[in-house]
């Protein structure tokens, strides 16, 4: 408002209308270029969750993620399935140091209308439990991608990582069950 006042005021100082008077002075800006950015492209990616990344989180076909980084996977479930789960009031989780093989059972979640075991998506040791699911179970529903964490591990076979599911792929795939 201030800024419009001041130019009608110049305009009116100049003589003439204002708008033969702005004519010179006053340019309209350009149209700015439209730019398509693609996912692919991007070097730097944030997931529709909407945190930034630090290393790509994959997913397994029971709905467990893991992300990795320095050699330590943290793993939890994807929000499908605190979704499909509701509110989540029990969490079982194994001991620190358990061994675990690519897809055994480590642990289970109950909620009021469900139970789900939980499943290693890579091979390695335990290094260490989400301890805040103990007093708080339901941060798997309400943080399922950030404090929702169920436990880290070592990656002993990183070429098992390669063999999840991208969050494209995910994504995807749980259309293909809702069809």
């Amino acid at each position: 408002m201030l800024l419009r006042g001041k130019m009608a005021a110049a305009a009116r100082a100049l003589g003439g209308g204002v708008r033969s008077s702005l004519s010179r002075w006053c340019v309209a800006p350009a149209p700015l270029p439209v730019y398509r950015l693609s996912w692919r492209t991007c070097s730097a990616r944030t997931l529709r969750t909407g945190s930034p990344l630090l290393s790509a989180r994959k997913f397994t076909d029971k709905h467990e993620w893991i992300s990795v980084e320095n050699g330590i996977g943290t793993v939890g479930i994807s929000n499908y399935a605190q979704e499909a789960l509701g509110d989540v009031v029990y969490c079982g989780l194994p001991d620190v140091g358990a061994q675990l093989n690519k897809t055994d059972e480590f642990g289970a979640l109950e909620s009021v209308k469900a139970a789900s075991e939980l499943y290693s998506p890579l091979t390695g040791k335990v290094t260490e439990i989400n301890t805040a699911l103990a007093d708080n179970p339901g941060l798997v529903n309400k943080s399922c991608y950030q404090d929702g964490w169920l436990i880290k591990m070592t990656v002993d076979i990183p070429a098992e990582f390669d063999e999840l599911m991208s969050e494209d792929a995910y994504e995807n795939y749980i259309k293909s069950l809702d069809d």
